[in-house]
């Protein structure tokens, strides 16, 4: 059965009571995903990560743990979502050791080749333009950098036809690693099977 267009809509960008309650159930259900993307990222104490879509902040919390030396920091388009990992890491923010960002992943508002690792689970489904995003984020990496992405591929249509096609866009894995290439990537795991999404890990050249 499909999903309301308006459920959708809350999970790209979430607003008012409906998409809080929807970022409680998403710290829930998305916890394992999350930490099978920092575990094949190999997040090192002293590493500067970006969280692209973190939504309601609770990978911020185990970002900061495994980098104790390092700077973590969360973005997402939603404003609710910000709020509400700011007060989840309210005690990280103070000490300066989580910051949050407000922005899209088309732009991001960072320099060039600051980050050590950067991860994003389940988000770009609603990016505009992939490669687009994915340029960026090369382009906010240092040399050796690595990214973790996690999502559904278009590889079972049974499963995503639950999924508004206005909002979700589901890619092809060999899509995405095409992508990839031309973004100055390099990919070394790209893993997929009917029983979890795609992992795909890439390094910056």
């Amino acid at each position: 059965m499909r999903r309301p267009q308006f459920i959708a809509e809350h999970a790209r960008n979430a607003r008012g009571l409906l998409g809080r309650l929807i970022a409680f159930l998403m710290a829930r259900e998305t916890w394992g995903q999350n930490l099978r993307v920092m575990d094949a990222l190999g997040i090192e104490q002293d590493d500067q990560v970006l969280d692209i879509g973190c939504g309601h902040g609770r990978s911020l919390m185990e970002l900061a743990a495994r980098a104790p030396r390092g700077h973590i920091v969360g973005l997402d388009l939603s404003e609710l979502m910000i709020e509400i990992a700011a007060q989840r890491n309210r005690s990280l923010i103070e000490a300066a050791r989580v910051e949050l960002v407000l922005s899209t992943a088309e732009s991001l508002p960072f320099p060039n080749g600051v980050f050590d690792k950067v991860q994003c689970v389940h988000v770009l489904y609603f990016w505009k333009d992939i490669e687009t995003s994915l340029r960026e984020i090369a382009r906010v990496l240092k040399p050796g950098g690595r990214l973790g992405l996690l999502f559904r591929t278009n590889a079972d249509p049974k499963a995503i036809a639950s999924f508004p096609p206005e909002i979700y866009t589901f890619p092809a894995l060999a899509d995405v690693s095409a992508a990839l290439q031309r973004v100055g990537m390099d990919v070394h795991l790209a893993e997929d099977s009917a029983n979890q999404p795609a992992l795909v890990l890439a390094t910056k050249r």
